[in-house]
């Protein structure tokens, strides 16, 4: 459209239903230095009511749909499925909040509070929660990746000034700044004139140049040592992967299934089954569309040393970059993840939602290529970016350990009721 905004429509009329999906080409990586976490509250602002819509909720709910939304480094997705029939009201929602969000102290306020308790109940009071909090700082010196979704601490939302918060919406939440794309039993030509209905008087916001991160190559092994009132001892070791758009990513990604992926996996097969070193291990990338962080993560099982365990899937590491892998290995690996890739093109919200990202990542027809990179993928090709990734002074290590309880005196059955 005229005014900046990308529609993607992909028609499916074997469904009753149709799937909106709005993507805002904001996240964590682009706020500003003491006022993080504002890309993760507008996810709640947004629900704020506009105008017109004073709960955007009970719309979505009075036309027999659901709606949600999430946030990354990134992006920020909002979305709703309802029956097809009632796109129009879907579209006349995200329109209003686009246009004339209700953005005043009260609001504020009250958000501001659901997202400071949230940072509290997920990231202070949860087992392992603060793990982000103390990777990102660890594995990036410069790139904004090293603050988490949820901001890099509490302070920052509760002194978030009305001011800097409608700042942030008018550079943002604009249509040159946004995707929608619209996935269902729908007509591509309904689509657009809909689109066109509701979003064509909507002005463009400011031309945004967004900064190019990059953060300098680890040189260093980096280690963590914490402690806190967690169940178990955890162990991270973190590696610096390649950005969404290199065919490096796909290789990444499918290292992880490799060591990870299920009870006949390298390292739960070898670790956790036949050594009983860890209770449970995984691996995995954070597919961030910068270069991204590739992380195995285990918790210890009682006894084990960290000294041992970190060895240990050293050693299959070490394995993986010395060893050409059977294509047997490497097919089998192919054929679950081209099933998963099916699996989701027969779900039209998760169309909706790849459309939208794939276009900010350059072109939505990457997304036709998916099942062509992964099955290009060689023993090789592994073996060689297993080499490339896992070295030791490009590691950043966090050892989470378990406080030890203090020894409690027995008490008698009377004195335990009193």
């Amino acid at each position: 459209m005229q005014n900046g905004l990308k529609l993607l429509v992909h028609q499916d009329l074997t469904t009753p239903l149709v799937s909106v999906c709005m993507t805002y080409n904001v996240g964590t990586k682009d706020e500003k230095e003491g006022k993080t976490g504002f890309a993760h509250l507008f996810e709640h602002l947004m629900f704020g009511g506009s105008k017109n819509a004073p709960n955007f909720d009970n719309f979505i709910q009075q036309s027999g749909g659901e709606n949600n939304a999430f946030t990354n480094q990134d992006l920020t997705v909002y979305y709703e499925y309802l029956p097809y029939q009632n796109l129009e009201i879907a579209l006349w929602l995200e329109a209003d909040r686009m246009l004339q969000l209700n953005l005043d102290e009260k609001t504020l306020a009250k958000e501001r509070k659901v997202v400071v308790e949230e940072f509290k109940e997920s990231c202070l009071n949860e087992p392992y929660g603060d793990i982000w909090h103390l990777i990102g700082p660890m594995a990036y010196k410069k790139h904004p990746y090293r603050v988490p979704t949820i901001g890099a601490m509490p302070e920052h939302i509760e002194n978030a000034a009305l001011e800097d918060v409608v700042d942030f919406f008018n550079r943002y939440y604009c249509p040159n700044n946004a995707v929608l794309s619209v996935s269902g039993n729908v007509q591509p030509g309904e689509v657009f004139e809909l689109t066109k209905k509701w979003f064509e008087e909507i002005e463009r916001g400011p031309e945004l140049k967004k900064e190019k991160h990059k953060e300098p190559v680890q040189r260093l092994k980096r280690h963590l040592t914490v402690e806190a009132d967690v169940p178990l001892n955890a162990i991270y070791l973190v590696f610096h992967s390649a950005e969404r758009k290199s065919n490096n990513y796909y290789i990444d990604d499918f290292i992880t299934d490799i060591l990870a992926e299920g009870d006949a996996s390298q390292l739960y097969k070898n670790l956790v089954k036949d050594q009983e070193l860890f209770a449970t291990i995984d691996a995995y990338i954070t597919g961030s569309i910068d270069s991204g962080l590739l992380v195995l993560e285990g918790k210890l099982s009682d006894g084990v040393s960290y000294e041992d365990a970190e060895k240990a899937i050293w050693n299959e590491l070490t394995f993986l970059k010395n060893t050409l892998l059977d294509n047997l290995i490497v097919e089998k690996c192919q054929n679950r993840i081209e099933n998963n890739i099916e699996f989701t093109e027969m779900n039209n919200l998760h169309n909706a939602i790849n459309l939208a990202y794939y276009e900010i990542l350059g072109d939505a027809n990457l997304l036709n290529q998916e099942k062509e990179k992964y099955n290009a993928i060689t023993a090789i090709d592994i073996q060689q970016r297993a080499q490339d990734l896992f070295r030791e002074t490009a590691c950043s290590t966090l050892y989470y350990k378990a406080k030890k309880q203090p020894l409690i005196a027995e008490t008698s059955s009377a004195e335990s009721k009193q």
